[in-house]
């Protein structure tokens, strides 16, 4: 086993580790041939959505079953980084053989499989659907698959991905929002990469749609972001727009109001903007009527934007207050 997190996690056998895996991410089955000679550890943080956990192990397997989804359901996606050992992921009709090097992704609200042989370690990403800005319907088609795959973007992603797994707890606390909600947009960009390569080269509908997407996320601040400037801007007809949105099971203007709040969630999270007025971060994300604001974010996230606000404002605990790592 390697020492990459020997001084921060301790050892344990396989009743411990089987607990900790359970602990740290969704429910899972959790099996080993070897279960008395068995050793593991698993280091973790997390900032209020992203968690990120370095697992070291022997040779083990995990399920993510049918009933423990029915039991406990969790909108998460989860991205691995292999780091060393092998491993096989199994999730619906396809597999990927985890090699040092692989980057995959699967779905919990999916039944899946982990598999290792021996001794490995793997940097293992947790976080919530909502985040990814990836249409859903694209997500599934990527689970599973090499992210590792996606050419010179890859090539920029991978060495940030292992410097994480050596400095995890640079996405805990306050100061760490921003670095988690980066992160999670450098996965995104793995995968659009990898669906406009596929897109571009099975379906120019496809690409035509990535096209838009991106063109929503670059002028979410322009308060008419409505249907007609966007296919203006793409050389279709607003119909055309509308019928190219409903073969992926959204609307437009769904759509907009999705990734507006969103943007506005990762601001008020980021305490380099502590400064800056709730409603002037509203206004940069395309909302210019503060009550619809105020609605609109409670509905989606169950709290008001000021609370939000609050939430990740770095406090420096009491000393009657005891430290507290949300996992």
């Amino acid at each position: 086993m390697s020492t990459l997190t020997a001084r921060s996690a301790p050892v344990l056998d396989f009743s411990g580790f089987r607990t900790a895996v359970n602990d740290s991410f969704v429910p899972l089955r959790v099996t080993s041939d070897h279960e008395s000679t068995f050793r593991g550890r698993i280091r973790h943080a997390a900032s209020s959505d992203l968690h990120v956990s370095v697992v070291e192990a022997g040779e083990h397997v995990v399920e993510r079953t049918p009933a423990l989804i029915a039991s406990r359901p969790r909108e998460y996606l989860k991205a691995s980084l292999q780091l060393s050992g092998t491993g096989l992921l199994v999730q619906g009709t396809r597999e990927v053989v985890l090699r040092p090097g692989a980057l995959t992704l699967y779905d919990t609200d999916r039944p899946y499989s982990l598999a290792f042989d021996g001794d490995f370690c793997s940097l293992v990403l947790m976080f919530p659907t909502r985040m990814l800005d990836v249409p859903t319907d694209s997500v599934g088609e990527l689970t599973a698959t090499g992210l590792h795959e996606a050419g010179e973007a890859a090539e920029m992603v991978l060495p940030f991905l292992r410097a994480l797994a050596r400095h995890p707890d640079a996405v805990a606390g306050a100061p760490g929002a921003r670095l988690a909600r980066n992160t999670v947009d450098l996965l995104a960009t793995l995968m659009m990469q990898q669906l406009s390569a596929r897109s571009e080269a099975d379906d120019p509908r496809q690409a035509l749609f990535a096209d838009v997407l991106r063109y929503i996320d670059d002028h979410l601040s322009a308060p008419q972001l409505d249907p007609g400037r966007i296919a203006a801007a793409h050389f279709i007809s607003p119909r055309a727009l509308h019928g190219l949105f409903r073969e992926h099971g959204m609307t437009v203007a769904a759509r907009v109001r999705r990734r507006r709040l969103d943007r506005a969630h990762a601001c008020l999270s980021d305490p380099a903007r502590s400064a800056r007025s709730v409603m002037s971060i509203a206004i940069e994300c395309g909302f210019t009527d503060p009550a619809h604001f105020s609605r609109t974010y409670r509905a989606e996230f169950g709290c008001s934007p000021s609370t939000t606000r609050a939430a990740h404002h770095h406090r420096t605990p009491s000393p009657k207050e005891k430290p507290h790592e949300q996992l």
